[in-house]
């Protein structure tokens, strides 16, 4: 926010003038801003209460999980974290009303003591109840930290990861130091590495991440797995096999449901022999369906969207496009049966097929608008990793947490609780 000088009375005109062309502001921010400003203890300077945010590094970073010195990074977290732990920790937030910019609470003391421990808020930002633009900044910045909407306001899912303790979370550096240890090798030039707990996914061009992307992983009953592998092919509208084990715990159940399910999705039965199964010659209060292939026609109903990204392993997953994209904007983005769904698949297309020819963004998308089944061999295979990272750093003092959705780390306290 601007502030006024004396400049005399001509100079407020011209800046009353002005402001006068400026768009409002939303009523709802400037409520906020009100209960700030009219605050009790707002005279008291050693509050601090100012419009701007904190000054603290900032937690983007091109820098991969699997960076040469990601290990390094996480050493220098430990030694930091130790102290932490040393010197008793952080406080507990009394986890209540959601807190946001403007509020006044008791509880808003313990959160700026918690986030000055673990290095979000600054030290010199003051002690007071009110929920200022410091303690906003800072608990996006938090929230950034730990994967969550980085919307500022203080709620079920931020209490949450703000109250596992300094210990628990030293622990966890400690089990994800020895996971980041066994990738500390050459990975490839370029590669992409799936982040399973994150449900997030990097596009890995030298030391850089060229491309984000939003995955789907998934559901703790059915678990994406951990391995390592290569892609080789982009499927464009691709055809989709169902496992058998879709087979058997979705799709014969949908049928005694519902008789039209396979027809009304365009999925066809065939034989051992290849020969087409019309769906009513089969029992379906039996297992008998697991012994034949269902195969789901190219379209928009698909799914596996507009393509699928092939490479080779046992557990028949793959990464894939999907027709529900408003799945991306869940929270918590374990919905899939072991496939990951990739947001903007697109975009990840061309850069894996830079180097084969005819693959361009032009050609790439025509083959998608035409319908046509089309497979596209890489000119270069690129490694793909899928691993299970719930805790790493970027350097610059910031260390990222993440939920243990399989629970895998070994501690109840970090996995996810609904």
């Amino acid at each position: 926010m601007a502030r006024l000088t004396r400049r005399g009375f001509s100079t407020g005109l011209a800046l009353a003038s002005a402001g006068a062309a400026m768009p409002a502001i939303p009523a709802s921010a400037q409520t906020a801003i009100d209960r700030v400003l009219n605050a009790q203890g707002r005279d008291d300077w050693n509050a601090q209460f100012d419009a701007q945010a904190a000054n603290m590094p900032t937690v983007a970073s091109n820098t991969p999980v699997f960076a040469p010195r990601t290990a390094e990074f996480i050493e220098a977290a430990l030694t930091r974290y130790r102290t932490i732990v040393a010197n008793g920790g952080w406080p507990s937030v009394p986890a209540g009303e959601s807190l946001r910019l403007g509020s006044h609470s008791p509880a808003v003391p313990k959160l700026r003591q918690r986030l000055v421990v673990s290095g979000d808020l600054p030290s010199k930002a003051g002690r007071g109840e009110e929920f200022d633009t410091y303690v906003d900044a800072a608990v996006k910045r938090f929230q950034t930290r730990h994967g969550l909407p980085p919307d500022g306001v203080v709620g079920q899912y931020s209490f949450a990861a703000m109250n596992v303790g300094a210990d628990v979370r030293l622990g966890q550096l400690e089990t994800n130091l020895v996971r980041l240890r066994s990738m500390s090798g050459f990975l490839g030039e370029r590669y992409v590495m799936v982040n399973i707990p994150g449900a997030e996914i990097e596009a890995v061009d030298g030391l850089n991440v060229a491309q984000r992307h939003t995955a789907i992983v998934g559901r703790i009953s059915r678990q994406t797995p951990i391995l390592n592998s290569k892609i080789f092919e982009l499927n464009l509208n691709p055809y989709w096999t169902a496992p058998k084990s879709i087979v058997q715990k979705d799709i014969i159940p949908q049928m005694r449901k519902e008789p039209t399910y396979l027809t009304d999705n365009r999925i066809l039965v065939f034989g051992p022999d290849g020969s087409e199964i019309p769906p009513n010659h089969i029992d379906w209060n039996s297992d008998e369906a697991v012994n034949y292939r269902f195969r789901q026609e190219p379209g928009r109903i698909n799914a596996m969207g507009s393509v699928k990204i092939n490479f080779p392993n046992t557990h028949a997953v793959y990464l894939h496009d999907t027709p529900q994209q408003g799945l991306f904007n869940k929270l918590m983005r374990f919905d899939s049966s072991g496939c990951v769904r990739v947001k903007n698949v697109r975009d990840l297309l061309v850069w894996l097929a830079r180097d084969t020819p005819g693959a361009s963004r032009q050609s790439i998308e025509s083959i998608i608008a035409s319908g046509e089944r089309t497979d596209l061999k890489l000119a270069q295979p690129v490694p793909l990793y899928l691993t299970y990272i719930t805790a790493w750093s970027t350097g610059a003092g910031v260390v990222q947490f993440r939920d243990d959705i399989y629970k895998r780390d070994g501690v109840d306290e970090l996995a996810f609780k609904s």
